[in-house]
């Protein structure tokens, strides 16, 4: 990748990231019923590192719920792709999926991880910040975009969303160490 391109797709990345950030205020309505995931969010902020496991596998089994077997269909089949490591494929499965279910925020989320894999930065920042403004409780979403933010050489931001991610789930153990690695050069800076 010739180096004019690859700086294009970081500063498009920083930019859809930081704007995202700025859009949802940091605190972006949630579409939908999320009575029992709001619930278990709650219990993830005071629960301990086993409990804390638990919770997270109970929120990404809700998270996961379309409500539609089409939908269902198309992110099983994204999911195999990604695992596979067939990227282009498991864009195209989530691609129609979002087509299908544009309010559902984990095909948002999970093209994003399929564009990051692609170095795809800027895709990945606009489908995490579309998964946000859907859950703005998705801290996996939150985590990866402190990933790319880090990625791009933004320190400050992405400790501050390393430190989101703990806002919502303390025991977040890959959210803890990059905040801890991050704190001194974040800190060391007018924040």
């Amino acid at each position: 990748m010739g180096t004019s391109k690859a700086f294009i797709k970081l500063a498009v990345a920083a930019s859809a990231i930081l704007w995202s950030q700025w859009a949802m205020g940091g605190d972006a309505v949630a579409q939908g019923n999320f009575d029992r995931s709001d619930q278990l969010m709650q219990q993830l902020r005071d629960a301990d590192l086993a409990q804390a496991k638990q919770i997270e596998r109970e929120l990404a089994l809700i998270w996961k719920r379309s409500g539609s077997a089409t939908a269902d269909l198309l992110l099983t089949r994204a999911q195999d792709a990604l695992q596979a490591g067939e990227e282009a494929q498991a864009i195209t499965h989530l691609s129609a999926l979002i087509d299908h279910s544009p309010d559902f925020a984990e095909s948002w989320y999970l093209r994003a991880m399929a564009f990051f894999k692609q170095e795809e930065f800027g895709l990945a920042a606009s489908d995490l910040g579309r998964a946000l403004t859907l859950n703005p409780n998705h801290f996996n979403a939150i985590l990866g975009q402190a990933v790319i933010l880090e990625t791009l050489g933004h320190q400050e931001a992405a400790y501050r969303a390393y430190s989101k991610v703990l806002d919502l789930y303390p025991t977040h153990e890959r959210a803890r160490k990059s905040a801890d690695r991050l704190r001194e050069t974040a800190l060391g800076q007018d924040l």
